[in-house]
C-alpha cells in the first residue's frame, strides 16, 4: 500500500491515493496505520483526491481512532500541497470538498506555504451541536474536576470548544481535554482549545482533539480560536495563532469568515507492508 506522509506544523498526516491503494482501508486498519508504535505514526488519513459534483477535489479525512472528521485546516494544507506535488494544481486556486463544507485553497509559489479560505465560523448551538435551546454558545459554563469552567463553543465544518485562560500549557489540556470532548452537551463529541491572549494581534493555544488526543497543531482549531477572540473583543482581524508546533497567520472578516495561511512539509512517500497488519 502506497503512502505519502507531510506534516503542517508537527501536526502530521499521511495521504492514501485511492487510484494508488483502491477501497478506504477498515477503521482497525485506520488505526493502525495512525499508530506511533506498530505503524506509520500519524495524527490521521486524508483519503484523496475523489471525484465530487461540488468542488475541484474531494477529500475524506479520519483521526487515529479511525473516526472520519468533518474537517481539518492543517489536513487540508497537507492535502493541498500533496495535489500540488503530483502535478494536479499550479499558482491557482482551487476548491476541495469535505463533509464539512467547501474551501478554496491557493499553495504559495516554493509549496512551503498554503492558504485555505476555511469558510465561516459560526457560535449557533444548532450548527455546531450543543445541546439545549437555539443560542450563540458564548461564554457558558461547563463543571470539569469539581470546578466550573467559562467556554465558547463554535462550528468552521466541525465542532470546537475554546477556553480563555491567563495561563496555557500541555499538561491542562491533557488533563481537562478528554472529559470536555466527550461531555455529553456536545453530541459530537469537540475539539477543544485552551487560549491566552497575548495581544490584540496574538494568541497562544493548547490542542486537544477529538478522535486523536493531544496535537502541536491544528489549523480548524486556530481558526475558531481566533474567531472567538474576536467574537469577544479581545483581539483585532489580523492575528498570529501560536501553538506548540509553531505559527499560523489568521484573518478573521467582520461576518467571521477565516482565512488561514501556514507551511506544510513533506515527510515520506514509502510502501505500507501487508505484515504490519497481521494479528
Amino acid at each position: 500500500m502506497k503512502f505519502h506522509k507531510y506534516h503542517a506544523l508537527g501536526n502530521d498526516y499521511v495521504v492514501l491515493h485511492p487510484a494508488e491503494i483502491g477501497e478506504l482501508p477498515s477503521g482497525e486498519a485506520i488505526c493502525r496505520i495512525c499508530h506511533r508504535n506498530f505503524g506509520v505514526g500519524s495524527d490521521g488519513i486524508l483519503y484523496g483526491p475523489s471525484e465530487t459534483g461540488e468542488a475541484d477535489f474531494g477529500l475524506r479525512i479520519f483521526n487515529p481512532d479511525g473516526s472520519e472528521a468533518e474537517k481539518s485546516g492543517n489536513g487540508l494544507r497537507i492535502f493541498a500541497r500533496y495535489l500540488w506535488d503530483c502535478g494536479k494544481v499550479g499558482s491557482e486556486a482551487f476548491t476541495i470538498s469535505t463533509p464539512g463544507g467547501v474551501v478554496e485553497a491557493k499553495v504559495g509559489e516554493d509549496g512551503s506555504s498554503v492558504t485555505i479560505e476555511m469558510g465561516r465560523v459560526s457560535f449557533n448551538s444548532s450548527a455546531i451541536p450543543v445541546a439545549g435551546r437555539a443560542r450563540e454558545v458564548i461564554n457558558e459554563v461547563i463543571e470539569v474536576e469539581g470546578k466550573e469552567i467559562t467556554f465558547c463553543a463554535a462550528t468552521i465544518g466541525n465542532p470546537h470548544c475554546v477556553i480563555v485562560c491567563d495561563e496555557v500549557s500541555e499538561v491542562q489540556a491533557r488533563r481537562l481535554g478528554p472529559a470536555i470532548e466527550n461531555d455529553e452537551r456536545f453530541a459530537n463529541r469537540t475539539n477543544v482549545q485552551f487560549m491566552k491572549i497575548l495581544d490584540r494581534s496574538n494568541i497562544r493555544i493548547e490542542i486537544w482533539e477529538r478522535g486523536a488526543g493531544y496535537t502541536l497543531a491544528s489549523g480548524s482549531s486556530s481558526c475558531v480560536a481566533v474567531a472567538v477572540a474576536r467574537k469577544l473583543d479581545l483581539c483585532d482581524g489580523e492575528i498570529t495563532a501560536h501553538t506548540p508546533g509553531g505559527e499560523l497567520d489568521i484573518r478573521v472578516a467582520d461576518d467571521f469568515s477565516v482565512t488561514m495561511t501556514g507551511s506544510v512539509t513533506k515527510v515520506a512517500d514509502g510502501i505500507i507492508c501487508d505484515e504490519m497488519f497481521e494479528k
